[in-house]
């Protein structure tokens, strides 16, 4: 079975941001999460679906802003279920290092299944290689196979709605690993099931979350582009720890 975490463990439940809309849109946004104290494990930079053509300087202030506060800033590349080429994924990677001084990246979409193992490890050893202590986050939005484990700092194990996310249940191999080998990111969470959500997070072992009230609309809006509704709240009890 999944194991309960609880305060005795020592493990603090923080947010992991898959990527705010571009500080032109979204400037409130970023400057909330450089606001002190804000418990946060890291946050993506997600310039123009990846590093974009050349510097933001809107994006380097607010990249520069996170590191001074103490957090991880992630480059986001999109692996699109390995079909990208690896060229093209360790490019924009080196602009992201070059640019914005990325502490790691996000490999979003990332393949889950057996057969984009041997390339995936591949991938990740290569993108250690453009930060010292990188932090590496594979997106697989789904439990992949356990082997992926090996390669990551941290695997997201869940990406989707609330309707799907309170009825989910935790492969049996993330047992083996500590929760702060784990992320869940969940949109569509009523501000009324918000401690729900928070229970399911720490029952299934993931310490690092991203819960928004924010709905994709079917597929045709991103719920990450902005703050939840219940920001401050959210702040609040996950900065004092959750309750059981």
């Amino acid at each position: 079975m999944p194991h309960v975490t609880g305060a005795s463990t020592g493990v603090r439940t923080g947010f992991g941001v898959p990527g705010i809309a571009h500080p032109l849109l979204a400037p409130g946004e970023w400057g909330e999460l450089a606001r002190p104290g804000t418990p946060l494990h890291w946050a993506v930079l997600d310039v123009a679906d990846g590093p974009g053509a050349r510097p933001d300087p809107h994006c380097l202030e607010v990249a520069g802003r996170l590191r001074n506060a103490g957090v991880r800033v992630l480059g986001r590349l999109d692996s699109a279920r390995g079909a990208r080429a690896r060229g093209e994924l360790l490019d924009d990677a080196g602009r992201y290092a070059s640019w914005y001084r990325v502490d790691g990246f996000l490999l979003d979409r990332c393949p889950a299944e057996r057969a984009g193992l041997a390339g995936t490890g591949e991938l990740a050893a290569a993108l250690r290689e453009f930060a010292d202590d990188a932090h590496l986050v594979l997106g697989h939005g789904t439990h992949p196979h356990p082997g992926y484990a090996e390669h990551a700092d941290q695997l997201v194990t869940f990406s989707g709605p609330w309707s799907e996310y309170r009825w989910s249940q935790a492969a049996q191999w993330t047992a083996e690993h500590p929760p702060e080998r784990f992320c869940h990111f969940v949109h569509g969470v009523p501000r009324t099931h918000l401690d729900e959500a928070l229970r399911i997070a720490r029952w299934q072992g993931a310490a690092t979350i991203w819960f928004t009230d924010r709905s994709d609309r079917g597929g045709r809006d991103d719920p990450w582009e902005t703050l939840p509704g219940y920001w401050d709240e959210i702040v609040s009890r996950i900065g004092t720890g959750v309750s059981e």
